[in-house]
């Protein structure tokens, strides 16, 4: 039995108004306890040309420099945030809009240089989140919509992977409830066939999974977030599922659309 849902919606939703409004009507119907992590789309992009602010990426990673962790604060945690919980209130759903550094939820540390200086980019370890705090929350029967932003615990908020996030709360809410962790994107799950909408692979445990390496079925895409499924997993998350953001509200039952890995 499934006592909570954290379920992480990715920036194509957030980036399409009717796909988000569709979204969140669903998010809003699921019984029972969850946690909505988002990510931020495209917006904070476009509203940087607008300020000057030129975007820049590594290997599809963005660097985070001092002037664009103050536009992403202001983003992700202000303007997306904020619109999602204001829908989703509208949808009877009462939400409490968060970033990592809201009752120290999320202390993370900065990304240390290496080869590359991601800038102002947080590092998540599970065991530092206070999951006590964010328990006390769902018992009080609010949502926690977070963004994807963290602090140091000095003062300065990073940017930080809404799927690591996603992942991370899951893990440390494990030790309180029973987690199914929803990955929400444009595919309909993990396919047998890239070209073939309809090739939803709808169960992959560990055994099936090395199977279906080998035999080189799996993209590229698809392998880091199977990777991170089996790392949650494996840190006592009981489910994850990958699917259509749109089946958002049938993969929080027992007769899911999407990939179901145990």
């Amino acid at each position: 039995m499934i006592d909570l849902f954290v379920i992480k919606v990715g920036g194509n939703v957030i980036d399409n108004p009717a796909l988000l409004d569709e979204f969140l009507g669903n998010f809003a119907a699921i019984k029972g306890k969850k946690i909505l992590i988002h990510g931020g789309g495209k917006i904070a992009t476009r509203l940087g040309d607008k300020l000057g602010i030129e975007s820049k990426y590594v290997n599809g990673r963005r660097i985070t420099d001092g002037a664009t962790i103050d536009l992403v604060t202001m983003v992700y945690g202000g303007l997306v945030n904020k619109q999602l919980v204001a829908k989703l209130q509208a949808n009877r759903c009462n939400a409490i809009g968060m970033t990592g550094a809201d009752a120290n939820i999320i202390p993370a540390a900065k990304r240390p240089v290496k080869e590359i200086d991601y800038g102002f980019v947080g590092d998540i370890t599970t065991e530092d989140i206070q999951a006590t705090q964010l328990k006390a929350l769902l018992e009080a029967g609010l949502t926690p919509v977070f963004a994807p932003l963290t602090h140091d615990g000095h003062g300065q908020m990073l940017n930080t992977n809404a799927d690591t996030i996603a992942s991370s709360l899951a893990t440390a809410l494990s030790k309180f409830y029973t987690v199914r962790l929803i990955y929400c994107f444009e595919k309909k799950g993990v396919l047998h066939s890239p070209d073939d909408e309809n090739s939803v692979i709808t169960l992959i445990d560990r055994m099936i999974y090395e199977e279906l390496k080998a035999d080189n079925v799996l993209t590229d895409g698809i392998l880091p977030k199977l990777e991170n499924a089996f790392a949650a997993i494996e840190s006592g998350v009981a489910e994850v599922l990958i699917g259509h953001a749109d089946d958002v509200q049938s993969n929080t039952t027992d007769t899911v659309a999407g990939t179901l890995i145990r």
